[in-house]
């Protein structure tokens, strides 16, 4: 009568392993770790992937270091553009300052004394006046800042018509965008501190 005896649970896994061994006994073990196997090199650690994605910033090598000779150069170069920004030459002036209506502008502004060109000394005694707490200075700040106001508005609107008219006259098809805000804010500045210079003096005829 035949006998039939179970295997147990370990003979069946080593009868597999060695059924593969069998199949590939020329394969070495693969001992490597299983995040290195798939990419033939390990994962990188946190600070070491960001350590890689920072570098330092460095400035721009482009110039060179500045010798005495450059910066002497410089200088004289800073100065000689800001001598032809004073004359108003074309090269040395800011975009805003270009263009022959905005010559134009800055002469009409200059060839005359305008209520607008005190509106800084005015406004300085006025901030005077509030830092001195005087009440009675106090209750007449607010009513000449109003007639300032009026002053320069009104100044600004002849300002507006004068330059259109000379604009039509002397140079036909020129836009006058912009060009009134522009004569207006030369006008409210101290006559010595206008950039470009004035090339006019006030009466002269331009």
């Amino acid at each position: 009568m035949p006998v039939f005896r179970r295997r147990s649970a370990g003979a069946t896994d080593g009868t597999a392993q060695d059924s593969q061994g069998a199949q590939s006994p020329e394969t070495p073990a693969d001992t490597r770790p299983a995040a290195e196997s798939g990419k033939g090199r390990p994962t990188p650690k946190r600070r070491e992937a960001e350590k890689g994605r920072y570098q330092p910033i460095r400035g721009s090598s482009r110039g060179g270091p500045k010798t005495p000779e450059s910066k002497t150069r410089d200088r004289a170069d800073r100065a000689r553009k800001y001598d032809a920004m004073k004359r108003g030459e074309e090269w040395a002036l800011a975009p805003r300052d270009r263009g022959p209506a905005r010559a134009l502008a800055r002469d009409y502004i200059d060839s005359r004394r305008r209520p607008s060109e005190y509106y800084m000394y005015v406004l300085v005694l006025l901030l005077i006046a509030l830092l001195s707490r005087n009440k009675v200075l106090a209750t007449y700040v607010s009513p000449l800042v109003l007639v300032l106001v009026v002053v320069v508005a009104i100044d600004g609107f002849f300002i507006r018509r004068a330059l259109q008219r000379l604009v039509a006259e002397r140079m036909p098809g020129e836009s006058t965008k912009g060009l009134t805000v522009y004569a207006l804010m030369r006008a409210l500045q101290i006559r010595r501190f206008r950039m470009p210079a004035p090339r006019v003096k006030p009466g002269d005829k331009f």
